[in-house]
């Protein structure tokens, strides 16, 4: 009998798995997804010139190839039409749970027992941006829930106001590592008299059109939103702490002849694609090891910085420190045009609080009437604010109190027939984390035979030992550890986000029989 499957989000990760276990024939599964559509943060973040740093042709799924894409860098309403097209295709729309958040996984000793929101129930709508809202606080205080409206049409086994428990065999987690907003902790935020909001709550209500707008940080969605605002804006003022490396991104369009050619011609599109993963594999991946290309990407950096900005003193502010790919390169070419306008102020100066009126720093008050915090994701805060208890009543937030582990990403001892989607340290600085997801994916359907004829299996203590081992030795070489602060690291400064090898050797490593590397969960 196939096991029943709990699949928590409905992003790349929680639709890769939705359809592969369709295209297997098991449907006892159900997906839990807190907002109301399928995608994920590519659904969260509709920001004005939200787009993926990775190309188009790579950035989809390897059994659903998409011919059509507009350009070489997909933009953010192409992915989000991709993934709901994938949902339409393979017919998994009719599994998932809308708006319904899960709240609690608790395995009893044989199942998990999914606590979930049901509809109308202790929940705020986040799709029209909980910041500055203009169906709600005209002010936007941006310490509100950043997360979506969650309602649903859940059953199960327990009926509490609010909220349904019901019981399934596997958990799958695949909640991502960019979905819940970071909001920096500066004083007087509340005090602000304007409208603010974060990057991934956009307030599509709030026109931009000759205001003073401050935006706070640089970093890659920054670095995208910046270029649109800065022509609406009558005063932009960009408050960066740390500068980025910058690259240039080669976008370009594919005209009706290149998509015919992709369609039409047998073999151009899987091809363009594998030289795509053979380039970033060849090219990339050892700048971020500190091998030979790291070098060129620091050449290439400053090049592109000297070309854009022909401002001595402005240059000078926007070059880092540190070495490139210590912080996530950006990939972009409106960036640095964007801040060279005339009515564009790069600010570096401390931010000392939020005024009523501006923005205030140590070299006085930049007035605006709107904030917009580009400030990233609380991305090392795995599953949150989920509680997990697995076997033996035992957290999943203690055994993570000094950062988030997971054998492959994937699995964690003492807790049985649970696995995680894009989890710790599969992360990439360098090629496409959908195809890290499908080898999660690929890892799981290996293992649901043997639960599903034996019971229970959890990760052997032994195993994910010798592989925070392995994992610490390869992070050495790694160029995040080179001093600076980033979003792949904890406040300590442990690495928990990205994968330190290529993806070559994680695709091996994930297509080895599991058998070997798990056990029978003990009673407990």
């Amino acid at each position: 009998m196939a096991p029943s499957v709990a699949i928590i989000g409905a992003g790349f990760g929680g639709l890769c798995m939705a359809i592969r276990l369709e295209r297997a024939g098991i449907g006892s599964y159900t997906v839990f997804e807190k907002a109301g559509d399928v995608g994920g943060t590519w659904r969260d973040n509709s920001y004005p010139g939200a787009g993926c740093d990775i190309p188009s042709h790579l950035y989809s799924y390897s059994f659903e190839t998409y011919a059509s894409w507009s350009r070489r860098y997909p933009d953010q309403p192409e992915i989000l039409a991709y993934l709901s097209h994938c949902a339409d295709k393979y017919d998994v729309r009719r599994k998932i749970r809308f708006r319904s958040e899960v709240r609690s996984a608790v395995f009893d000793g044989s199942r998990w027992q999914v606590t979930a929101t049901t509809p109308g129930h202790d929940s705020t709508d986040g799709d029209d941006g909980p910041h500055g809202d203009p169906q709600g606080n005209p002010h936007g205080n941006p310490h509100d829930n950043p997360h979506d409206n969650l309602r649903g049409n859940p059953h199960g086994d327990f009926h509490h106001a609010g909220e349904r428990t019901e019981a399934f065999d596997v958990v799958v987690m695949s909640v991502g590592q960019l979905n819940r907003p970071h909001l920096p902790d500066i004083p007087g935020m509340s005090d602000f008299e304007g409208v603010s909001f974060h990057s991934a709550r956009w307030n599509h209500g709030h026109d931009l059109t000759g205001r003073q707008v401050a935006v706070i940080g640089t970093g890659s969605s920054a670095a995208q939103l910046i270029p649109p605002v800065a022509e609406r804006a009558g005063r932009l003022h960009v408050f960066q702490r740390t500068p980025n490396w910058v690259i240039p991104k080669p976008d370009a369009t594919f005209g009706p002849i290149e998509q015919l050619a992709f369609h039409h011609v047998p073999g151009l599109q899987r091809a363009y694609r594998e030289w795509i993963y053979r380039y970033a594999e060849a090219t990339l991946y050892p700048a971020l090891a500190q091998g030979w290309s790291a070098s060129l990407l620091r050449r290439r950096a400053l090049a592109h910085l000297h070309a854009q900005v022909p401002d001595p003193a402005l240059r000078a502010k926007l070059t880092p420190d540190y070495p490139p790919g210590c912080k996530r390169v950006v990939i972009d070419s409106r960036f640095y045009p964007a801040l060279t306008r005339e009515n564009v102020d790069v600010v570096t100066d401390k931010i000392v609080r939020i005024a009523p009126r501006g923005v205030e720093t140590t070299e006085g008050l930049r007035e605006a009437d709107t904030i917009i915090y580009a400030t990233g994701f609380r991305s090392t805060e795995f599953l949150a604010p989920m509680e997990v208890t697995g076997r033996g009543g035992r957290t999943l937030r203690e055994r993570w109190a000094r950062g988030a582990e997971a054998y492959l990403g994937i699995s964690v001892p003492e807790f049985p027939n649970m696995f995680l989607l894009y989890g710790p340290n599969t992360n990439l600085g360098h090629n496409s984390i959908v195809f890290m997801i499908e080898c999660q994916v690929g890892h799981v359907m290996a293992c649901l035979p043997r639960l599903a004829a034996e019971g229970p299996i959890e990760v052997r203590p032994e195993v994910m030992a010798a592989w925070s081992r392995r994992l610490g030795a390869a992070m050495e070489r790694m160029v995040w550890n080179s001093g600076c602060q980033s979003w792949y690291k904890t406040a300590e400064g442990r690495v928990t986000n990205n994968w330190p090898g290529p993806t070559t050797l994680y695709r091996r490593l994930t297509s080895r029989p599991p058998r070997d590397a798990y056990r029978p969960a003990p009673a407990g």
